[in-house]
């Protein structure tokens, strides 16, 4: 059965989302309001200014609905939108989801000028492991994180990439770098190792 998994464009570099989806066959739609998320199998929170895509998550009535939708469904979110998915944020001025059962801090590795591409392994699977270019622009740092969360991601001995669930959260850009491997974690049932779907 063919999926379609939503990308919120509220703010952001969303429109890179919808190419790397293109390019592994999911076919994908714009969430700019609630009921954008009818009949959707998946979402992507993108990056951009979590502060900025917070208040715009309110002033459009999205909140209950996105609450809502990641209850059953699968949620996607990098960089900004790792943020949005924690559970605690150390900036007063986000008002996170809750989907991640993680402390988030944003910036942390810096102003834009010393974003940085680096090799990182990946644990794919079991016994599985993958190296892939990782793009940290303005990257946030996932200071805790609880005991149902995996790492499948780490850099410096931090957290990159983590997994609860249904919700796979992201301090970096796989879209910047054309890497469609998370998007076929969360969203593609032939390639999904972590979580089972069922769209019928």
């Amino acid at each position: 059965m063919v999926i379609k998994v939503g990308v919120l464009e509220l703010q952001g570099d969303f429109e890179l989302h919808h190419r790397v989806l293109q390019n592994i066959g999911i076919p994908s739609c714009s969430v700019k309001k609630k009921y954008d998320l009818e009949d959707l199998d998946g979402l992507i929170i993108p990056g951009g200014e979590s502060t900025t895509m917070s208040l715009l998550i309110d002033s459009s009535d999205l909140r209950n609905a996105l609450i809502k939708f990641g209850k059953k469904k699968p949620v996607m979110g990098t960089c900004a939108g790792l943020i949005l998915m924690a559970k605690m944020v150390t900036d007063d001025r986000v008002k996170p989801l809750g989907f991640i059962d993680a402390e988030v801090s944003r910036n942390a590795y810096g102003r834009q000028i010393k974003s940085r591409q680096v090799e990182i392994d990946y644990k794919i699977g079991i016994n599985s492991s993958l190296v892939l270019p990782t793009s940290l622009i303005r990257a946030p740092k996932i200071t805790f994180i609880g005991d149902k969360v995996n790492i499948i991601g780490e850099y410096n001995n931090s957290p990159v990439a983590v997994i609860e669930k249904h919700f796979l959260g992201l301090t970096f850009h796989p879209e910047l770098d054309g890497v469609g491997l998370f998007h076929k974690i969360l969203f593609d049932s032939k390639s999904s190792v972590y979580y089972k779907k069922n769209y019928s």
